[in-house]
């Protein structure tokens, strides 16, 4: 039984959007990341090195108890952002850039890996590949106060971590879709393009 497909990707790919509009298109329920009532977030953008540790484990603790969300429901369930990407990217990068130390780092991963024990895969990860210009577009386009202190070049480095995670990426089935000259939100045929290719993947999974 179809219980839980993931949308993955950077900052400004379009994850909402689209989990909103599979969510619609094939009578799923949707899980939006939390950020409108993250008490972090905008802290974080003004400050990263300060609150970057306190963001990550909010994240972290969001997800999970939306992973036991999706696996305690009667329905299919499109996830916005996985809990592989709150420690594989974004934790990692934060550690990688100085803003969060060895550490914090070491008791995060730890905290992680005892959650990770009890988390099914997804069974279909959808990652919305996007360069950089394409990221500013859209993060630009939502018009989020805080998001307009996001540097060019923690962008480039999110992607490059991106990159590599989905690279070694084999925990269940894994489609790509790169969406930097698509605009599924307002084209009808590109959305319908990213729809053909989630049913072959879905196909798949019930031979």
């Amino acid at each position: 039984m179809l219980k839980h497909i993931a949308i993955a990707g950077n900052i400004g790919s379009g994850k909402t959007t689209l989990a909103a509009k599979l969510g619609k298109h094939y009578g799923w329920q949707v899980l939006f990341e939390s950020v409108e009532d993250n008490p972090y977030l905008r802290d974080f953008y003004e400050d990263m090195k300060r609150w970057a540790f306190h963001l990550q484990i909010y994240f972290l603790n969001s997800r999970f108890k939306q992973i036991n969300e999706i696996r305690s429901a009667s329905k299919a369930t499109i996830q916005d952002r996985t809990i592989y990407e709150d420690a594989y990217i974004f934790a990692a990068n934060l550690h990688k850039s100085g803003h969060i130390n060895e550490r914090d780092y070491n008791s995060y991963l730890d905290i992680f890996h005892s959650m990770v024990k009890f988390v099914e895969p997804p069974d279909l990860l959808i990652y919305l590949r996007a360069d950089i210009p394409k990221l500013v577009e859209q993060i630009q386009k939502r018009g989020r106060d805080y998001e307009s202190a996001i540097r060019l070049d923690y962008l480039k480095t999110l992607n490059e971590h991106y990159e590599d995670w989905i690279g070694s990426y084999n925990a269940g089935k894994l489609l790509i879709v790169d969406v930097t000259n698509m605009n599924f939100l307002d084209n009808v045929e590109d959305f319908a393009t990213i729809v053909n290719k989630v049913e072959l993947e879905l196909n798949g999974l019930f031979p």
